[in-house]
């Protein structure tokens, strides 16, 4: 029995250094060590062996399946690297060809689309695009601003601030905040450009919210306007226009008295529900679910620039009249990107725009 495992062990050896690949070698470790092998089935029947022969039979068989399972794992480790190569120089992929399928082409996020959307509504108008800082100082985020010194939003609960230094020596108006809205660049927009002024402002803001409504970060987009003889009936004729672009000719706006530090006197700006056609109901006598039955829906905030906030803006010129108001006059507005986009699109909640969910965003093609 001896003579057989070494006959056994020499040709399978054989036939493992003649093997030319990994699929050859499987079938070899079947036939020489599967469960159906002479081998094992001889491993197997040592037991049955006089008791003077088991040890020998079975150190032999033992060794030569030790043997032949090293040779046949050095031999698939070798073939392995050859047929990797192999597979390399004929699988070569040109990663400059389209995908298979092709893949769609990217789009811009539904906040990014909306913005660009309004962008070109007051560029059409006559307006210029500016940006500026989101960690805005105390003095442009609320001081210039005629905020009064107890002014809820200065709290350190409504407004996220700035830490700059451990000695905690800084004035005030010094003190750095994630601003709170794009009005600092007011301020800023006419210390850079004398009038007339014509600008919108689009960019991130911050304040510790987080619901449905509210995110800890949003988009707004400032309007500011500043000439000689502008009045309300200006401002409302501007809205108007941008109301229209945005969501429907039929539209008609709505100016409801209300309070801005930095605007006098302020509105809020309704617009006309463009589900119901500002009637409150639909056509089936149900209330409008976009208006709540009220016919408008609340769009921005706005209102003629209160005159203490043309005191902020330093005079480089002494014979020039620079933003006296008792010569020019203008107007300032904000509104959500987010809030414009919910009304338009029927948008629930306010947090599925940060979710990244596709079933969400694909929708806005």
């Amino acid at each position: 029995m001896i003579d057989r495992i070494q006959e056994l062990q020499g040709e399978a050896q054989g036939a493992i250094t003649a093997a030319r690949s990994s699929a050859e070698l499987e079938e070899l470790r079947v036939r020489y060590l599967g469960r159906k092998a002479e081998l094992p089935q001889l491993l197997r029947g040592v037991a049955a062996l006089a008791p003077e022969e088991r040890g020998a039979v079975g150190k032999a068989a033992n060794q030569a399946r030790q043997v032949l399972e090293a040779l046949l794992q050095a031999r698939t480790d070798e073939l392995a690297v050859g047929e990797l190569e192999q597979q390399l120089l004929q699988d070569r992929i040109d990663v400059t060809l389209p995908g298979a399928p092709p893949q769609p082409i990217g789009r811009l996020h539904v906040l990014s689309a909306t913005r660009r959307e309004l962008e070109d509504i007051f560029l059409g108008l006559g307006f210029t695009v500016m940006e500026g800082p989101e960690i805005e100082t105390v003095h442009y985020n609320f001081d210039a601003l005629n905020h009064s010194p107890t002014h809820p939003a200065r709290a350190r609960t409504d407004t996220f601030y700035v830490k700059q230094d451990a000695s905690g020596k800084l004035a005030a108006r010094d003190e750095l905040v994630l601003r709170t809205h794009t009005s600092p660049m007011q301020v800023r927009a006419m210390e850079l450009h004398p009038p007339p002024l014509y600008v919108v402002i689009p960019g991130r803001v911050y304040r510790p919210d987080s619901d449905a409504t509210h995110t800890p970060q949003f988009h707004q987009i400032e309007g500011l306007a500043v000439d000689e003889d502008i009045t309300l009936a200006d401002l409302k004729g501007t809205l108007l226009e941008f109301a229209r672009a945005v969501f429907g000719g039929e539209r008609d706006v709505r100016l409801r008295p209300h309070f801005f530090p930095f605007t006098e006197p302020s509105v809020e700006v309704d617009v006309s529900c463009f589900h119901c056609n500002g009637r409150g109901f639909l056509k089936d006598g149900s209330r409008c679910y976009l208006c709540k039955g009220e016919g408008w829906l609340e769009v921005l905030g706005a209102g003629e620039v209160d005159p203490n906030v043309y005191s902020y803006v330093p005079t480089t010129d002494a014979n020039a009249p620079g933003y006296d108001p008792e010569m020019v006059q203008g107007f300032a507005w904000g509104m959500g990107v987010e809030r414009i986009a919910m009304l338009k699109h029927g948008i629930p909640d306010l947090r599925l725009y940060y979710e990244n969910d596709l079933r969400f965003l694909e929708q806005f093609r």
